[in-house]
């Protein structure tokens, strides 16, 4: 495995966590943060404390708050910053890049879809970046807590690119005991299956928090997966990938696990707080919450069915009693599977 020069673009959990396993492998890792005082305490005492608590970080990971800096000589930029600021990063991305003459494989490991455009992530990344500056772009998806990866607990992710090359590339640069990374080429299903994962599992969270057991998760996921799917496959995916690491994988994780903020979010609906004290409680980005709306209004737009998706919309955005919403899904016209 060659030595390769890796900058990520957002110093959360994920980003960071990314940044470790690039680093373990020996690679020249350059963290990005805006934040002055994240940077150094990266690089003065090797933690990121406000998201990864303790943990300690591999030494081969230096934090920037330049850019310029960051990105120079870089082989491979990992975009890690919310859906939220992905266009402004992406702008600041460019003018580095012009200045320094540069071409680079950019990989989006965000999981998210833009309101308003309904843009995927990779998509805003192509209209932002132009395609000289790229020697290839995708996306990191899959079953991924950061909490679990910086303790090196076995993971598995795809990275998604039609650049064969460039996917291959990443998958050597992170690939290890610990975290093992395929290919995809399907880069539409892996990003619609890693977005509307987060949208099941706030419902998963309620659930969970209202007392429901294996019987009513088990129907959740099951036909939160259908409705992911007939979206996915509405733009072009391959419905074979969400029964991968992007679809059934990823869903299970996020709706499972008291690492997933869109979970925890649901849990804490759940027990009757308020959206806005839920987002302020959180303290980081709930992707699942803006992700709702997008799904919803694309399912509208589209004509596709998606009552699941549906009911955590009218929770989060008409104020709609969880229960309520509960018995309004099972209350529907039967069907049969499949459709």
């Amino acid at each position: 495995m060659s030595n390769e020069i890796i900058a990520v673009l957002g110093a959360g959990s994920w980003g960071t966590a990314l940044a470790n396993v690039a680093a373990e492998n020996g690679h020249d890792v350059r963290l990005w943060s805006h934040r002055a005082s994240q940077v150094a305490e990266i690089n003065e005492t090797h933690r990121n404390t406000k998201y990864l608590g303790d943990n300690p970080l591999n030494d081969g990971i230096v934090g920037f708050s330049d850019m310029q800096s960051a990105v120079e000589n870089a082989d491979i930029v990992l975009s890690v910053v919310p859906t939220k600021a992905t266009r402004e990063v992406a702008q600041q991305l460019v003018t580095v890049l012009a200045n320094i003459d540069h071409s680079v494989i950019l990989m989006a490991a965000t999981k998210g879809l833009e309101p308003g455009t309904y843009k995927r992530v990779s998509e805003m990344l192509t209209e932002e970046v132009p395609a000289k500056y790229l020697k290839g772009l995708g996306v990191i998806s899959g079953p991924s807590h950061a909490e679990g990866v910086i303790k090196h607990d076995p993971t598995l992710v795809s990275a998604a690119s039609k650049d064969v090359v460039a996917a291959e590339k990443v998958q050597a640069a992170f690939s290890n005991q610990v975290f093992r990374v395929y290919t995809n080429t399907d880069v539409i299903g892996a990003e619609i299956g890693g977005a509307l994962k987060n949208v099941i599992a706030i419902g998963a969270g309620a659930l969970a928090s209202l007392g429901y057991d294996a019987n009513a998760k088990a129907a959740l996921f099951t036909r939160g997966l259908a409705e992911i799917s007939r979206l996915g496959q509405a733009f072009g995916a391959n419905p074979i990938t969400f029964m991968g690491l992007s679809g059934v994988g990823d869903l299970f994780a996020t709706a499972t696990s008291v690492h997933s903020r869109n979970f925890r979010a649901g849990v804490q609906l759940g027990e009757g707080k308020k959206l806005a004290d839920v987002i302020e409680d959180m303290g980081m980005v709930i992707e699942g919450i803006s992700t709702t709306k997008v799904a919803h209004e694309l399912a509208q737009k589209k004509h596709i069915e998606m009552p699941i998706t549906s009911a955590v919309y009218r929770v989060l955005y008409e104020n709609v009693d969880i229960k309520e919403a509960i018995q309004t899904l099972m209350g529907r016209p039967v069907s049969q599977e499949g459709k």
